[in-house]
């Protein structure tokens, strides 16, 4: 059934657009009742994102042998994501209504934004072990730098993301990382603590 709701929300949305869907329409088109999606999405919001964006596993990050080698992996597979049609048009409207509904936007962050954020964290965890960083950093402040760029680049200033781009934005962020790292694993003398 969740993949039958799902696959039916991407179709309305490439035919009818996001903002004209309707729940009433998935429900008729998957042949399921209203109540079966609103058990499972708490707004229609909430199922076009898990949809167009989410409804994948998140990757399990990629260990590449070093911390730019993994974002530059992991920011290539958002960007697929973010940078879909469906998603360009969900973002604005769902962005929206995060404001607007809290408890939408608390299911957004206990679920979708801390499951990406673990994954910055198993990231961050490797590259404290290679000894690439002086220790571990808020992984909610790596999120923001890499995949808060790349949707403020793709949502809100509407710039041509392209592959040299989210390079720029994976090497941009191993250093803002680092230099988080180096800060607050530092001794009072400005010396990095020993491992």
């Amino acid at each position: 059934m969740d993949h039958s709701i799902l696959q039916t929300t991407r179709e309305l949305i490439d035919e009818v657009g996001y903002p004209a869907l309707t729940v009433d329409q998935v429900a008729t088109r998957a042949g399921v009742g209203k109540a079966a999606i609103y058990r499972r999405y708490a707004s229609k919001a909430e199922m076009a994102f898990v949809a167009t964006m989410h409804e994948q596993q998140l990757p399990p990050p990629v260990s590449t042998g070093s911390l730019r080698g993994d974002l530059l992996a992991l920011v290539r597979t958002f960007h697929i994501r973010m940078a879909a049609p469906a998603a360009r048009q969900l973002a604005p409207a769902l962005i929206s209504e995060l404001a607007a509904n809290p408890e939408l936007d608390a299911r957004f962050q206990d679920i979708f934004l801390a499951a990406e954020q673990a994954v910055f964290a198993d990231i961050i965890e490797q590259a404290v072990a290679r000894g690439e960083l002086a220790g571990p950093v808020d992984p909610a402040m790596a999120h923001l730098l890499l995949l808060g760029s790349l949707a403020s680049a793709l949502y809100l200033l509407t710039l041509p993301v392209d592959d040299a781009m989210v390079t720029d934005l994976a090497t941009a962020a191993t250093a803002g990382i680092t230099a988080l790292a180096d800060r607050h694993h530092s001794t009072p003398d400005g010396a990095a603590e020993p491992h």
